[in-house]
């Protein structure tokens, strides 16, 4: 009897471990193609695809927690999430004290204008004038521009706000990756397509896990590094953009 008291312990226990879901950070800034969010919560894709996928390979639940993007560092410093893709180590004051995953994305920000222009555009020889842009994001090759003054920064939500206030002619250029524009444009005439103008600069992006022994941090690696290795996150960026 003992031992088969011991033995539903054991079983009762190793179901609870499996059942603790993997907590995941979504900001709230995101758009399709990377997450669709309805209702609060991500209902679809590329990153949600992908999250998902690495939940169920690892036998667990998803939970996404999604924030704003102020609050998206504090959560992981906090131990309120477990995980947080689309990000690179530059973008954080500590990447040490997290472990990280080889870059899965590569994706170039654009300068993004309603018109393809005539002559090539230099964004330090704008003149000052207001740029699209998305709350709380960093770039990097335009920051001394916003600094100087020569260039303001116009805030919106999420990238799509941005965007769309472009091509209703709220300012001449915005800032986006390549993923949104491409999914931006797929709604739009070809003739009225917004063009990216200059390429910023190019992020190498992946995830970063929490270093704490309650998060199973190199099985999250290990298989993320085998579903790229594989094709399989290559394979859902077709499934939306129709090329990795």
């Amino acid at each position: 009897m003992r031992l088969a008291l011991g033995a539903l312990l054991l079983i009762s226990l190793n179901s609870a471990a499996t059942d603790v879901p993997l907590r995941f950070v979504v900001p709230d800034s995101w758009a399709m193609p990377m997450v669709q969010l309805e209702r609060g919560r991500p209902t679809q894709g590329i990153l949600h695809d992908v999250m998902v996928s690495l939940a169920t390979q690892l036998g667990v639940p998803a939970e996404f927690h999604v924030l704003p993007r102020a609050r998206v560092q504090g959560a992981m410093e906090h131990g309120e999430v477990d995980v947080r893709c689309y990000a690179a180590q530059s973008w954080l004051p500590n990447p040490e004290d997290y472990l990280w995953s080889i870059p899965l994305w590569n994706q170039p920000d654009m300068l993004i204008s309603r018109q393809q222009p005539e002559i090539a555009v230099t964004p330090a020889n704008l003149p000052r004038q207001a740029i699209g842009t998305v709350l709380g994001y960093s770039y990097p090759a335009l920051q001394p521009l916003f600094d100087a003054g020569r260039l303001i920064r116009e805030d919106a939500r999420n990238q799509d706000q941005v965007l769309d206030k472009l091509l209703a002619g709220r300012y001449r250029y915005a800032v986006s990756n390549q993923w949104t524009l491409d999914w931006f444009n797929q709604r739009l005439l070809p003739d009225g397509q917004l063009q990216g103008v200059a390429v910023l600069q190019e992020q190498r992006v992946g995830c970063y896990v929490r270093n704490d022994p309650k998060v199973p941090a190199q099985r999250i690696l290990r298989t993320l590094l085998r579903m790229k290795m594989s094709g399989e996150i290559d394979d859902i960026i077709r499934l939306y953009v129709g090329k990795p």
